[in-house]
């Protein structure tokens, strides 16, 4: 009699594994690999019609060349994949009706990542990271932040503030105009904690803000690959 020995499956999972292991994960995060994405994106054009009207109305704003500017950078550099896990994993939302009249937001899972806003005629961003990369002994003790570092990561200090949201190891970090957001973006060690905070949240399942993803905005965060 043969025993009926079935083959052990691989655990379904709604996290990121689903495409990158966490060695690939973690390569990614401290720059050590560029990550192969899809060659294409799935898209629902019911949805990228609902939110045509708000991209054209921001268009006319004139903070609209900065706010796409940033925004390719960030979807190059700051999404593991992005065409893949586009809309299930993340999403970007365009004048958002939420408080705080944000230009843009972009989100995954529950939480917000990384917002736009109005500064004048200018921009100023929000970023959400993970308190404990901004200490400089690497707690979660308000006294602790490094102020030095972030300084340093704007164009000038004045540009730079911060606020305690509400959440475990949750820092968010206002800094205001296109060279100095630029810059925050570029410096190693913010793209680094930046890139960790999104792949916490976008390992906690499927993102909850599927239904505002505005894929005019998305075409322009996924426009430009290089660089």
């Amino acid at each position: 009699m043969v025993s009926d020995v079935s083959t052990p499956r691989r655990p379904s999972t709604t996290d990121l594994r689903r495409f990158l292991d966490l060695e690939q994960q973690r390569d990614w995060m401290q720059g050590k690999t560029t990550l192969r994405d899809a060659d294409e994106r799935s898209e629902s054009l019911e949805l990228r019609l609902k939110y045509v009207a708000r991209f054209e109305k921001l268009l006319r704003r004139p903070q609209a060349e900065e706010v796409l500017d940033i925004l390719r950078r960030y979807g190059r550099n700051c999404i593991p994949i992005p065409s893949r896990t586009e809309r299930h994993y993340w999403s970007v939302s365009c004048l958002p009706s939420t408080p705080g009249k944000a230009l843009i937001r972009v989100n995954a899972s529950w939480m917000e990542l990384f917002s736009l806003y109005a500064d004048g005629e200018g921009i100023r961003g929000l970023f959400l990271v993970h308190l404990s990369d901004f200490t400089s002994d690497h707690s979660l003790d308000h006294g602790q932040v490094d102020d030095a570092f972030l300084e340093r990561c704007v164009t000038t200090p004045e540009d730079v503030s911060y606020i305690f949201p509400r959440g475990e190891d949750i820092f968010g970090i206002k800094i205001r105009g296109l060279s100095s957001i630029g810059k925050f973006l570029a410096a190693r060690r913010s793209l680094q904690a930046i890139r960790a905070f999104n792949l916490t949240h976008m390992n906690r399942g499927r993102n909850a803000y599927q239904a505002s993803h505005c894929y005019s905005l998305a075409d322009h965060m996924l426009s430009s690959r290089a660089g």
